[in-house]
């Protein structure tokens, strides 16, 4: 049976909670406790924690107290999603995500992204920031420990509803909720996509990017280490691109280069807290 972490403060008519049934690993507990908890690890006035000022929701929003561990390790300059104006990667950045996939040479690169954007949208829907509704968001795992758990209403109720790889609601919407909004894949763990929908590919490796472009139009690719789908049905219009620059930020700053690289989980979980106001993890 699963049991929620409920924390909530109000301050005049403020209020803030953060839903958190067993996350998708200790980390999110740690980012969660420290992030919206700073008083459990400094000594601080309540009263100082929220920023009176800011409202959304109907509601005003608490602007959390930023610890300084926090503030060590997030980056708000970093982009989750890569689109046409940030196509050219850092050197940096390009050296890691091509050794990912052994290789030293991007040449192609630019080539394989051109033909990209040419199928799916350029731009970033996140990027405007200010005078927007609130954005709840909710990161749902895998497992089968929410079997059982009728936290689907729950679920259900956030703006922004992401999951991953072969996530399954059919038959389990009491449970997992009904709702999709945004699905992290990649080539060899593709499902077919529900209208409306928002593809985030996760790019391993470039030959991903070539997949992507492919399945959304001529179906000319239909192996990459193993057989992939050579037509995928999702809307070209909502197609996201994760940003390898991010992938590389989250190693770095999050998971303290635990692996060789971050869980598509925690890809999805960074991606929330990025560009949501309130994320809550299930799994």
């Amino acid at each position: 049976m699963m049991h929620c972490i409920r924390w909530q403060y109000r301050f005049t008519h403020q209020k803030r909670t953060v839903w958190i049934p067993p996350v998708l690993g200790a980390v999110a507990f740690l980012i969660y406790f420290i992030y919206f908890c700073p008083e459990y690890s400094n000594p601080v006035d309540p009263a100082d924690v929220f920023d009176k000022d800011v409202c959304t929701c109907g509601l005003c929003k608490p602007k959390p107290l930023r610890t300084p561990w926090f503030e060590q390790h997030f980056n708000g300059s970093i982009e989750p999603l890569l689109v046409r104006k940030d196509q050219v990667l850092p050197d940096h950045v390009l050296k890691w995500w091509l050794q990912l996939q052994g290789l030293n040479n991007a040449s192609h690169l630019p080539w394989v992204l051109e033909q990209l954007f040419k199928v799916i949208p350029s731009g970033d829907p996140y990027e405007e920031q200010y005078n927007r509704p609130c954005r709840s968001c909710a990161v749902v795992g895998n497992s089968g420990n929410l079997k059982g758990s009728h936290h689907g209403e729950k679920i259900n109720a956030h703006k922004f509803i992401i999951r991953m790889n072969g996530a399954r609601t059919s038959g389990f919407e009491a449970d997992v909720g009904s709702r999709t909004t945004h699905h992290f894949m990649y080539p060899e763990s593709a499902v077919h996509l529900s209208h409306g929908v928002h593809l985030v590919l996760v790019p391993f490796k470039l030959q991903d990017l070539r997949w992507i472009t492919s399945a959304l139009s001529s179906g000319e690719i239909k192996f990459t280490y193993t057989r992939v789908k050579q037509f995928l049905q999702a809307d070209k219009d909502k197609v996201l691109i994760f940003n390898p620059a991010f992938f590389k930020y989250i190693h770095d700053n999050w998971t303290n280069h635990h692996g060789k690289y971050p869980s598509t989980g925690m890809l999805a979980l960074f991606f929330a807290l990025h560009i949501c106001d309130e994320v809550s993890t299930s799994s």
